[in-house]
């Protein structure tokens, strides 16, 4: 088995994984501002949990996005930096399709078979959404609907009545988006699922030289205007 180290800043959880030897070394914490600080000491505390090194590390896999502009900036910068200076390959791995690994997850521990197609939905601010379609054929995932930023009545006309969705946005929106069938808001292991994408990046292939990583922006604009926060009543 390969020993991945993978990161993800893109919300405002950081989620750090290091699958080595059969063994999985998780952590997860409040990210946003402090993502920067921490994300490379708790990289280190993981390698040394494993008695690792960085040169033993086979690839680095990180959330590309979409997600916090910041965070996307944060996790792709330390990455390179890292993959550059060690000489290895990188795993891009789709932040919005670590929530829908995430409630694939639940389901089986629920001894639920997930319904699939699956949408999946994170608040954006601004009062707009992420979100985009997964399927799951038993082995991998495949994207039905690329990332997008939806406006959230956009996005229940888009949608419709989903069977499953599942992401923050669905409490967030609740009254805009209603319900689906399967519906999974929160998240159980955010870093567990990141661990399981980098792994079927890995035997995919999805390997990519340091200098290509980039992070997926479906956003332009990053803040609303003083004129606009005044407009939507001051909220979010």
């Amino acid at each position: 088995m390969p020993v991945l180290l993978a990161l993800d800043s893109a919300t405002e959880s950081l989620a750090l994984a290091l699958a080595a030897d059969d063994r999985l070394y998780l952590r997860e914490e409040d990210g946003g501002a402090q993502s920067s600080a921490r994300i490379v000491p708790l990289l280190y505390e993981l390698l040394a949990e494993a008695g690792l090194a960085l040169a033993d590390v086979d690839a680095l896999a990180f959330g590309r996005g979409p997600g916090a502009f910041t965070g996307l900036r944060t996790a792709c910068a330390v990455t390179q930096g890292l993959a550059f200076g060690a000489n290895k390959p990188v795993v891009p791995v789709d932040s919005l399709l670590v929530v829908a690994e995430d409630a694939r997850a639940q389901a089986a521990a629920a001894g639920t078979p997930l319904a699939s197609p699956i949408w999946v939905a994170m608040d954006a601010r601004m009062n707009e959404i992420y979100a985009a379609q997964y399927c799951w054929d038993g082995a991998r995932w495949q994207t039905l609907a690329e990332p997008a930023l939806y406006a959230p009545e956009a996005l229940r006309a888009r949608w419709g009545q989903p069977q499953a969705a599942a992401g923050n946005a669905l409490d967030v929106f609740a009254p805009v988006l209603g319900d689906a069938s399967q519906s999974w808001p929160k998240q159980q292991s955010r870093a567990a699922a990141l661990s399981r994408l980098a792994l079927l990046g890995w035997v995919g292939g999805a390997r990519l030289d340091a200098a290509e990583a980039q992070p997926i922006y479906v956003r332009d604009k990053v803040a609303l205007t003083t004129a606009e926060r005044l407009a939507a009543g001051g909220v979010r």
